[in-house]
């Protein structure tokens, strides 16, 4: 009877994920790989009230996604790629007799990264073609703007606690009687080797 070597098994170990020196290269959790260069371009989605330790309404629904850049010894060390809102807490605002924009901007930060945001606008009350052409101006105007005076992860402060949008807010505001605007999704434009 023949006997079958085993194959040589890679056993795995854990490495703790960190986050960008902007947050203090907090803990973002642990990942388990065989090698670590396998841990290369992996995202990790982390609520924002895990990473500050406040958990206000906006903090419960933002998550943000760091891809893994580099591995030095047992730490993985990660880069912030983009935040999104749950689509539940989205619902929340869209009702009926109002009407509802998506716009989907391409914009660059002081420190020359490109990110696409995706924002939603609901106004109080269905509004004309007209209003909705001068609206959609307006809040791509106010964007563009805003978002040349801030550097990469001072934009994305400004997007997961709303002061970006209140400031677009307050500019569509003038155009019509606006419900909500909220940055549904930001991505960093990344470019892979």
């Amino acid at each position: 009877m023949a006997v079958r070597k085993k194959p040589t098994e890679k056993h795995k170990e854990w490495y703790k994920v960190l986050a960008p020196e902007k947050y203090d290269s907090k803990e973002l959790g642990e990942v388990m790989a065989s090698d670590g260069k396998l841990l290369v371009n992996r995202i990790i989605p982390v609520s924002l009230g895990e990473l500050t330790g406040k958990f206000s309404q906006s903090a419960l629904y933002t998550t943000l996604n760091f891809r893994i850049k580099e591995v030095k010894g047992k730490a993985a060390h990660t880069e912030l790629i983009g935040h999104i809102l749950a689509p539940s807490y989205m619902r929340t605002f869209i009702r009926r007799r109002r009407t509802v924009l998506h716009s989907v901007l391409d914009v660059a930060t002081k420190d020359d990264k490109e990110v696409r945001l995706k924002l939603i606008a609901v106004t109080q009350d269905k509004i004309s073609e007209t209003q909705r052409i001068n609206l959609r101006a307006a809040i791509e105007g106010e964007v563009a703007a805003s978002t040349r005076e801030f550097t990469y992860y001072e934009l994305m402060d400004e997007l997961m606690y709303g002061r970006l949008a209140t400031r677009v807010f307050n500019k569509a505001k003038e155009v019509t009687p606006m419900g909500r605007i909220e940055f549904r999704k930001s991505e960093l434009k990344e470019v892979f080797e």
